[in-house]
């Protein structure tokens, strides 16, 4: 079963790619996306990463919550269903 984290106060420079690589080395990411803004299709500054068990989604959450990517602390907790 797959876990979904958020991934939140990321630098504009992050694309999907680099995202999922920072997010591979906690563990088997199933994919990584940052949100884009419809309008400018820039990031909104959030994104999503799946990784591939809770296991290693704890791993991540416990090695990268408020670390730094170009300047900016990131937030990264476990998404919470749309409802």
């Amino acid at each position: 079963m797959s876990t979904k984290l958020f991934v939140g106060s990321l630098p504009w420079s992050i694309n999907d790619a680099g995202l999922k690589e920072r997010f591979e080395k906690h563990g088997s990411v199933l994919s990584a996306k940052i949100i884009l803004d419809r309008e400018t299709n820039r990031s909104r500054g959030f994104g999503f990463v799946e990784m591939e068990n809770p296991t290693d989604a704890s791993k991540a959450i416990h090695a990268l919550h408020d670390s730094e990517i170009d300047g900016r602390n990131i937030v990264v907790n476990e998404a919470k269903s749309r409802n």
